[in-house]
């Protein structure tokens, strides 16, 4: 059994499929990684599924934790942060031998590092991930540095309950506060967690659906160990309180899996920290948008194309990252290689090899790109074009046989061309490599749980003057439990898509003001966003301050 290759293993196991093999063996012929790596990666497979088979194939022992109550005296012997490095929790010992659970029995850079550290023998069983994980946690709450909080503190803590507005419970350890804090992120649907010290007091805030609303309030006691556990857990170095810091969290939970960027600054009140929420089972899909029946056939038709640049534009948290990753996910196939530039990178896509931007190793967008031209692409995405030199090599990568993905800041579709000119791209380059220019924002979606009709304020009507003749019927949500108060429950992109037609080419080449590309570009059938976003008020999806609110310094 031992000998068997691992593919054959697995799918006797019934871990995956044959067709799912011949997936996956092509794609670890390609990017050099392992072949259980890749199964991961595709979702073919859990790291649990691989712990349990790689166990069994290689005869080691298997061991179920469940409600393990790790012994503290071996928590010593093994600090926390190797523990959390490597996924591993001591288990037992017995004279020179030291037992320890391994998600990776594999890891054995790790058990030759835990041997010279501990100066025993290691014997390696092997345990679940999400097991250790939670093992972990029980094995190194209210230790050192890591604890909750001593009692001193949770009774000072306990007295600004009494009098303030806090409304976390002090006797919550802060290994369970800081879950918490991650698991009402999650289930409410947040991208972004932040934790704000002020004089005498923590406030948290969670960014939904592009809007901040208040969390709980911490005592300020509670401030430096809710720190301290959200460092170690990203892996950051806890005595430095000094200097900006950024690191990165798995968080597993039942049914949540989640992908936390943290990031710290220090501030006069204390170290200031935003968490940022990827979704690990997040799937990208056209359909789910917000475009147009018109503007999706556009679209689709666009990047289908073989060659050629196509700009997705508009301001930080507009919605561009998800465009791109879903016109990548709908082109994505075995036939054609796609390889990204990103900063960060912020999902990972099956078969699709993306790189991240370091710029203190030298890696930028500029020396990035010039090597993924080495590299064979068919498909490439710039994460943004910053600078001329960037500019000018996207562009050419697209002359020369490329379908380029890339995004810029700009407030409208039209002012990206004039953007591009000023940078000092020659406009006969821009005329023949430039696909189209997709402005978007994103507006908020009427809650379906308290959706009701309303008559819309005359000052609001005034400000949209004529155009608010198209919609008949208006509609706001009340606020319920369901979208906590807010009226708004997810949000929806609005568009504005501007093919580049033979006209606005020759116009684009003839290096023609802005006015007369716009009227151009009206006159080739290009759609607003507001007129777009207008649509969705006339169809009950949003609002009309809502539409305004996102639109209005475009209109």
């Amino acid at each position: 059994m031992a000998g068997k290759p691992l593919g054959a293993y697995l799918i006797e196991k019934g871990v995956i499929t044959k067709e799912q093999l011949e997936v996956a063996l092509p794609e670890a012929k390609a990017s050099g990684e392992l072949l259980g790596e890749v199964l991961i990666r595709l979702g073919f497979a859990t790291a649990d599924d691989l712990s349990m088979a790689l166990a069994e194939q290689a005869g080691i022992p298997r061991v179920e934790l469940g409600q393990l109550k790790p012994d503290p005296d071996l928590c010593a012997v093994v600090t926390e942060p190797f523990a959390r490095k490597h996924t591993l929790i001591p288990l037992s010992k017995e004279e020179f031998t030291l037992t320890v659970a391994m998600a990776n029995i594999f890891d054995v850079a790790a058990i030759d590092d835990l041997q010279r550290r501990t100066k025993l023998f290691i014997k390696v069983v092997s345990a679940k991930e999400t097991e250790i994980q939670k093992a972990l946690d029980l094995a190194y709450t209210g230790q050192g540095a890591r604890r909750a909080a001593t009692e001193e503190e949770v009774q000072q803590a306990e007295g600004r309950a009494g009098q303030g507005d806090a409304s976390v419970s002090v006797e919550t350890p802060v290994t369970k506060l800081v879950e918490e804090l991650f698991l009402k992120g999650s289930k409410d649907g947040a991208t972004d967690i932040h934790i704000n010290p002020d004089e005498k007091t923590v406030r948290t805030r969670f960014r939904l659906d592009g809007i901040l609303h208040a969390g709980p309030t911490i005592p300020k006691e509670l401030h430096s160990s809710l720190i301290t556990r959200i460092k170690i857990l990203a892996g950051l170095n806890i005595s430095e309180n000094r200097l900006p810091q950024d690191g990165r969290i798995l968080f597993h939970e039942g049914a949540y899996r989640i992908d936390l960027r943290v990031s710290t600054f220090p501030t006069i009140h204390g170290e200031n920290v935003v968490i940022r929420l990827l979704d690990k089972s997040r799937s990208f899909g056209l359909e789910a948008l917000g475009f147009s029946a018109e503007n999706l056939v556009i679209f689709k038709r666009l990047i289908e194309r073989p060659h050629g640049l196509i700009l997705v534009t508009g301001p930080t948290g507009s919605g561009k990252t998800t465009t791109l990753y879903s016109a990548l996910t709908h082109i994505n196939s075995q036939a054609v290689n796609i390889i990204t530039l990103e900063d960060p990178v912020e999902y990972e896509l099956p078969l699709i090899r993306q790189c991240q931007i370091n710029q203190r190793a030298g890696l930028t967008f500029v020396t990035g790109l010039r090597a993924i031209l080495r590299h064979d692409p068919d498909i490439i995405l710039v994460g943004e074009m910053r600078d001329l030199e960037t500019v000018e090599i996207t562009v050419r990568a697209a002359l020369t046989g490329h379908l380029v993905f890339s995004t810029f800041h700009t407030n409208d579709a039209v002012g990206t061309i004039p953007r591009m000119l000023e940078m000092g791209v020659e406009p006969f380059l821009v005329a023949s490599s430039l696909l189209a220019v997709l402005a978007q924002r994103l507006v908020r979606v009427i809650c379906k749980s308290c959706k009701a009709e309303v008559t819309p304020d005359d000052e609001l009507l005034a400000r949209v003057g004529s155009k608010a003749q198209k919609v008949t019927t208006f509609y706001k949500g009340k606020g319920c439990a369901a979208c906590t108060q807010s009226g708004y429950r997810g949000r929806l992109g609005v568009f504005e898509m501007l093919p580049i037609t033979p006209r606005i080419a020759h116009l684009v080449a003839q290096k023609s003001e802005p006015a007369e590309l716009y009227k151009a570009a009206l006159d080739e059938g290009m759609e607003t966003m507001f007129e777009d976003g207008l649509k969705k008020v006339a169809a009950g999806v949003t609002t009309l301050d809502e539409l305004i609110r996102v639109t209005q310094a475009v209109e």
